[in-house]
Parts: structure tokens; sequence; C-alpha cells
């Protein structure tokens, strides 16, 4: 259930381009209104946030690509040492790689380098011990991009090196699944009349195509609901701390548990059910408009538990 991004921005900094983080649940806050053109300007405001637990990742490797056919292909992977945990997701390499391997490479012969980074998840609310391993990408030239790794190899590397208050992100997750549906609740489409000769939940029309055992795939039938990977663009970062006890909800987060590492707040919700791995990702395509509105002036955050202790 770990998100593939498909496409990385462009960036002329050496830094993460994403972020890995762990669904928590929602609740919501109030902030100052400063927005210039709001009609609610100077007023507070409340907004419904989702909570997104961020301990910090290892660097456990780099991977140089070359192009090919359809696409790249890995043509060099080294790979770093972590922590002992990393033996429940990947087998131990025999020997692992120092900064002197770095220095053999050549930034030139490469199109692209990205990072592997594995997660933390111990630390987290809720009793996981294997980490997530989760491809990165990093931002500047190929040379810049190995004199970063350099520089961070056997540390840890936090959310707020990467991201801070009032930023855009764009959120890779997977979706919660809903297993087999049939076409009205998996298109939404209307019931038919109580006196069709036929079932009442499917299609009218299966369309022109519908010859040589060729089907539309326009056309509303059943099949997999759910658990699809998907993007949400522009989403707002509220507030980002190392601080949990300014999330303590009361009874701990249904399904989850108390929040233990610096947690983020991305106003709206998130794709997928608690405890899943989503990826946090700079802006491909940013928001002017939302990118103007200051939603980082939190003065209160709702700790009440939704159970009603």
């Amino acid at each position: 259930m770990t998100p593939r991004v498909r496409s990385w921005p462009e960036s002329n900094n050496a830094s993460f381009l994403g972020f890995p983080a762990y669904k928590a649940g929602m609740t919501h806050v109030s902030y100052l209104d400063s927005y210039k053109n709001s009609i609610t300007k100077g007023r507070e405001v409340s907004i419904p946030v989702t909570i997104l637990e961020a301990p910090s990742v290892h660097l456990l490797g780099v991977q140089c690509l070359k192009p090919s056919g359809y696409g790249e292909d890995i043509a060099v992977q080294l790979m770093f040492k972590t922590d002992k945990d990393i033996a429940r997701t990947l087998t131990p390499a025999k020997t692992y790689a120092t900064v002197a391997d770095l220095d053999k490479l050549n930034p030139d012969d490469y199109s692209t380098i990205n990072v592997l980074v594995s997660t933390q998840p111990r630390k987290t609310g809720f009793a996981k011990k294997k980490p997530d391993v989760v491809a990165l990408g990093l931002g500047g030239s190929n040379k810049d991009k190995l004199a970063f790794v350099k520089e961070h190899i056997g540390k840890e590397i936090a959310v707020s090196d990467v991201f801070k208050a009032n930023d855009l992100v764009d959120v890779h997750g997977v979706t919660k699944g809903k297993g087999f549906q049939g076409p009205v609740k998996r298109f939404g489409i209307a019931l038919r009349s109580h006196k069709s000769e036929k079932a009442r939940r499917n299609p009218g029309s299966l369309g022109s195509w519908k010859g040589q055992a060729h089907m539309m795939y326009r056309i509303a039938h059943a099949g997999q609901m759910g658990t699809h990977l998907r993007t949400q663009f522009n989403q707002k970062i509220v507030k980002i701390s190392d601080n949990p006890e300014e999330i303590k909800i009361a009874g701990g987060i249904v399904r989850y548990g108390l929040v233990r590492t610096t947690y983020i707040l991305v106003k709206g919700s998130i794709q997928g059910p608690k405890k899943r791995l989503v990826t946090l990702v700079k802006p491909t395509r940013p928001n002017k408009n939302k990118a103007a509105r200051d939603e980082s002036n939190v003065t209160h955050i709702s700790l009440a538990s939704p159970q009603g202790r």
C-alpha cells in the first residue's frame, strides 16, 4: 500500500521533493482569517484538518537511473546502513556503501538520481515495526544531488526540513478498499424503473460498441472499487509541530492511538484509511490563490473525543 509517485516537480534546491507520513485521523481547527479579499477577514474560521504523523526517516540508499526504451531503468543502486528494523522489509546487504563509493559515480552518466528512505513506524502511535521503503526525488543538478546524499549519510531527516506551515503539497495515496461493487455504488448511475424487464441496477444501454466481444470502458459495470492510487493536488499544510501534546485527542484517535512524534495538519480530508502511508510531494502545478491565503494562524485545535468521552 505504499504509493508510487510517477513524476517529480522541478526544483533548483538540492533537497527532498517529498516526505512519507502516516494518516492518523481528522479533527477541526480555528484560525484567524487574514486574507485581504475574504468576507471573514479578521474573524476566526473553523476548518476540518487531517492529522498525519511523520516520524523522521533514514536515508537508505541512492538510485542512479539511465534512459531506456520506454522510460528509465536503475543503472546503479547503493544501500547504506540504517537501523536493524529494515531487515523486516528488505534482505540486509552484505556490504554497505560509503562516501568513497559515491565519489566513484559520475553524475553526467545518469539522467536522474533518486534516494530511498525508510520510515520509522515504531515511533508512531500504532503497533507497527516493519518500516516502509519509499523512493523520493531530489532537487538540483545531479552533482548537487550526490553532494546532498553524501552530507546526509547516517543522518535522520525530519519533515520540517522539507515542508513548513502554509505550504501546498500534492498528496499521493491509496484509497480505501471497498471490494467488488455494482454500477450504482461504483459509478453513481440512477436506478431504472421498477417496471424494467431486466435488472434495475444495471446500465440501461451498453452503447454502440457492444458487438464482436467488445465493450467500451465507459460503460458502467460492476468491478473493483477502492484500493486505487490517487493524487490530491494543492492541499494546504496548516501546521507542523514536534510537540504531540498539542494534538492529544481525549481517549486517543479511534483505531489509531496517540500521536507520539512530529505531526502535520493538512486542510481537508486525505484519501485512504487510518494507519496507511501517504507521500507528500511539493506541488507540480501550485494554485496561486490557495498559496496566497495564510491559514497557519491556528488559535484552537479541537481535542474532543469523537466517542463523546
